[in-house]
């Protein structure tokens, strides 16, 4: 049987260190440290975290309704099987080292760097406005209705699925691998330089210079914008594209289709194979 606290406030350090089987309602956490260091089983209903590290080493807990503010700095590490629904997130460098958490109806403020090193991540209707960084070194990422705007994103990570997202974003997936999007917009400079294994179905793609360097890219009716100039280069690729493709540069090896292209850029500086097929529909 769980014991309940309700309506306190807590503060200093560690105040709830290693609590068992434990549900806040309506708690806050001030300044202080490691509130609930070393605990499982905890949940946290319409609380507020104030205080520095408060979820570390933490197993099996839900955290739902809560805010935790910027000064609750680095709240989640080295932690598993966590479940986070309808809260606020401002804290910096959050959900670093853990294992199997999701998170439900979040909002995430200015969160630089945020889920580092992590395996085991599924995003279901979350919203990331702000920081950078997001997801480097991560694996087994699910991504589900959601909507990120961060700098860097998915960096160096393994085995991506994005479903129905806008990622707006800088050099996301760079020298990542194995990741699947379907009908999402990624918009950013540099999308995709050094990854593998990208395959991307019914979705939108802008920015300059995306989809260089990359190694085994497949594009299934998909469709770019007009700032997404420059593409393809160096890179082996089977792409279907619905719509006009701005400018097309030394791709290595495959396939590229599309309706139109503005500019095709075949120059000097093409590396072999430098056998890719680029064709236009009309």
């Amino acid at each position: 049987m769980k014991t309940t606290i309700e309506n306190k406030e807590f503060s200093g350090e560690r105040p709830l260190f290693g609590s068992k089987d434990v549900v806040l309602r309506g708690v806050t956490i001030h300044t202080g440290e490691s509130a609930l260091k070393e605990c499982a089983d905890v949940e946290a209903y319409n609380c507020r975290f104030e205080g520095r590290y408060p979820f570390w080493h933490n197993d099996n807990f839900i955290i739902d309704g809560c805010t935790l503010t910027v000064d609750c700095r680095a709240p989640l590490w080295y932690s598993r099987n966590m479940l986070m629904k309808n809260s606020l997130v401002e804290s910096p460098k959050v959900f670093r080292e853990m294992q199997n958490l999701t998170l439900e109806g979040v909002t995430m403020r200015e969160t630089p760097e945020a889920f580092w090193h992590c395996d085991g991540i599924t995003l279901r209707n979350v919203t990331i406005d702000g920081g950078d960084y997001p997801f480097l070194h991560s694996n087994n990422i699910k991504i589900y209705n959601s909507h990120i705007r961060a700098k860097y994103s998915f960096q160096y990570c393994k085995n991506i699925e994005i479903y129905d997202s806008e990622i707006d974003t800088k050099d996301a997936f760079w020298n990542s691998e194995n990741i699947t999007v379907h009908n999402s917009k990624i918009n950013g400079e540099y999308l995709a330089w050094h990854s593998h294994n990208l395959r991307m179905i019914d979705s939108h793609v802008d920015g300059t210079q995306p989809l260089c360097y990359a190694h085994s890219l497949v594009m299934e009716r998909c469709t770019m914008g007009a700032a997404a100039d420059l593409a393809f280069e160096y890179t082996s690729v089977e792409a279907d594209i619905i719509g006009n493709i701005t400018s097309v540069k030394n791709p290595l090896t495959g396939h590229i289709t599309a309706d139109t292209i503005s500019e095709i850029i075949i120059d000097e500086n093409l590396k072999a194979p430098g056998d890719c097929k680029v064709l236009c529909r009309k």
